[in-house]
């Protein structure tokens, strides 16, 4: 059974009726560009074949009644009047954050029922909670015709994380689930949110593999090094690193301390990495992204100390089996969690087995795989 008809089934058998809609956004992987959204550079993500499903419908009071498919059905209804965070039960907070921003937007709602249900891995990086915001959106705007563009809808999924859940997440999640391109990554520029689409060769594999380290200390991390880039910022009086050329920070390093130092250059070249792996996905040059996303991954681990050994592990497995047919590197907010690789759909076969049998032996982890097609976002029309 498809997932549209399941979550169709599962609004049918909990509230006795039929949804009047269903919608769907698709999770994401960033193919490089890492803690480069929140100094407002450079992304290169796409909109994977992994999402969240939202069935909803109208009810005639202002209660909001959602049932979690996927978390044992769990259930949890609120009022429009009263939108209050929950700290017990943490996922209801995104559907709330929702409501929160569509109405502080002036945006008219009333009650409804819906069933949540995604295929997202959790805790893995690849953006379960900006595909449910943002199918949550899409769901809310064609209910009530509300006329919400993509970018518009980025925005407010990233309002309602910074605002109501307490995330200081950037925009490039969202914005990547709301507008991406069948069989295309999106060059996004967080400064402007202009976007290219950058071909993905048809004989290219994305592929995701989660360490199954388990990513705690992230949002504290997280903040720290968004603090660290800012005060950097700070010094050279511009409002964000992308600002800052290599050779400024370069120019004053004496007069930063080194951990800041880093942190910059390490912003500073992804942004540049990223441009480049633009120009190398439009020459169809897979040589030369690989070559880029395995230096993202050396800086993400010495310059701005996100990786893990587990997840160095799985890079360097990867990396010595595709050679100079593509590249891997950690991806995310880091501390855990997945690794993205690009090569040839012929190795996926291969370089799967070997990865999952090396890295446990090594670790004592089991790696999950999954072989990821870019897909087109909720609002991309």
């Amino acid at each position: 059974m498809c997932r549209t008809e399941m979550i169709k089934q599962a609004f049918a058998k909990q509230f006795g009726y039929q949804a009047e809609q269903v919608s769907h956004a698709p999770g994401r992987v960033n193919l490089i560009g890492d803690h480069t959204d929140y100094n407002l550079g450079f992304v290169l993500p796409a909109a994977i074949n992994f999402g969240t499903n939202v069935a909803i419908a109208k009810r005639d009071d202002n209660t909001i009644r959602v049932l979690a498919h996927d978390l044992d059905n769990q259930i949890c209804e609120f009022e429009l009047t009263e939108l209050l965070f929950n700290p017990d039960l943490m996922w209801i907070n995104y559907v709330a954050g929702v409501v929160y921003v569509l109405q502080k937007a002036g945006l008219v709602l009333q009650g409804t029922d819906i069933v949540i249900s995604g295929n997202v891995p959790q805790g893995a990086g690849l953006s379960s909670s900006a595909s449910l915001q943002v199918a949550l959106i899409k769901a809310f705007s064609d209910l009530f015709k509300l006329q919400i563009d993509g970018f518009t809808a980025a925005k407010l999924a990233q309002q309602a994380e910074n605002e109501f859940v307490g995330c200081n997440c950037g925009i490039m999640d969202q914005s990547i689930s709301a507008m991406g391109a069948h069989s295309h990554a999106m060059l996004l520029d967080c400064q402007d949110l202009t976007f290219q689409d950058a071909p993905i060769p048809e004989n290219l594999a994305i592929v995701i593999v989660n360490s199954n380290v388990k990513r705690g200390l992230v949002e504290s991390e997280y903040n720290q090094r968004r603090e660290q880039c800012e005060q950097v910022a700070k010094h050279f009086n511009v409002s964000a690193l992308r600002a800052v050329t290599l050779a400024e920070l370069e120019s004053e390093q004496a007069n930063l301390s080194e951990l800041d130092y880093k942190r910059a250059r390490h912003v500073i070249t992804e942004n540049q990495r990223t441009l480049d792996a633009l120009a190398a996905l439009k020459a169809n040059d897979v040589s030369q992204l690989g070559r880029l996303m395995n230096a993202s991954h050396d800086s993400l681990k010495d310059d701005f100390s996100t990786s893990t050994a587990e997840m160095d592990c799985l890079v360097s497995l990867i990396q010595s089996q595709i050679a100079e047919q593509g590249g891997a590197r950690m991806t995310g907010g880091g501390f855990g969690g997945c690794v993205v690789a690009v090569m040839p759909k012929a190795l996926v076969e291969a370089v799967t087995q070997n990865v999952k049998a090396q890295y446990q032996e090594q670790t004592g982890l089991r790696a999950d795989v999954y072989v990821c097609a870019a897909v087109q976002g909720a609002f991309r029309a």
